[in-house]
């Protein structure tokens, strides 16, 4: 079984859509299951005694762990080894490398950059599909082209496009907006890094 931990209700939503595209044939509550926090300031809280639980859990049979943040305005490689760390003081747990035998209780991290509203800039076939007034080639614009570098707010980003062509004028509602993307992205040709390695971090873990 595979444990996703997710910082927020609307990553829930677009990871239910995209678990089945990203490895055909999962079912959540057979193959993995969603746990969600209130925002990533209560995972980071509370994911030392999450995981403390895990640790005996981990080692009494198969299990797996996939957690994934926001970069937000942290320093990459700074939030990545926070949380690291975090997995290394758990008995029972460890970070997998590689390919390492399924068996035991292995842990993965991944970072949305900035946001998981990169991922879904990452494939503007998608975006269009689901909101279709989007222009053919808003993604060749420089403010676009590459998702995870965006400053300054990728859902702030994605909210002004979406309303420029006249959608979600009240605000952007990202549990709306996850489930009907989700459903129309193709994982394996998605311009953000950072979902690429996620989607390769389920399907081993998985």
């Amino acid at each position: 079984m595979l444990e996703i931990l997710l910082e927020e209700p609307s990553a829930e939503a677009l990871i239910q859509k995209l678990a089945p595209i990203i490895a055909p044939g999962v079912q959540q509550g057979r193959d993995y299951e969603l746990r969600v926090f209130q925002g990533k300031d209560d995972l980071l809280r509370k994911l030392p005694q999450r995981l403390s639980g895990y640790g005996s859990w981990a080692a009494a049979g198969n299990i797996r762990f996939l957690i994934l943040v926001d970069r937000d305005d942290d320093d990459c490689l700074a939030l990545k080894s926070r949380l690291n760390e975090m997995v290394s003081k758990v008995d029972g747990l460890s970070m997998l490398v590689g390919a390492e035998p399924a068996a035991g209780g292995h842990v993965k991290v991944r970072i949305a950059c900035e946001e998981i509203e990169a991922w879904m800039l990452g494939d503007p076939d998608a975006l269009r599909a689901a909101y279709p007034r989007l222009p053919k080639a808003f993604e060749k614009k420089s403010q676009y082209r590459e998702p995870d570098s965006i400053k300054g707010g990728t859902w702030e980003r994605l909210e002004k496009l979406l309303q420029d062509y006249g959608y979600f004028p009240g605000g952007l509602r990202k549990m709306e907006l996850a489930r009907a993307v989700g459903p129309l992205m193709q994982p394996d040709i998605n311009g953000s890094s950072s979902f690429r390695q996620f989607c390769d971090a389920f399907r081993l873990l998985i």
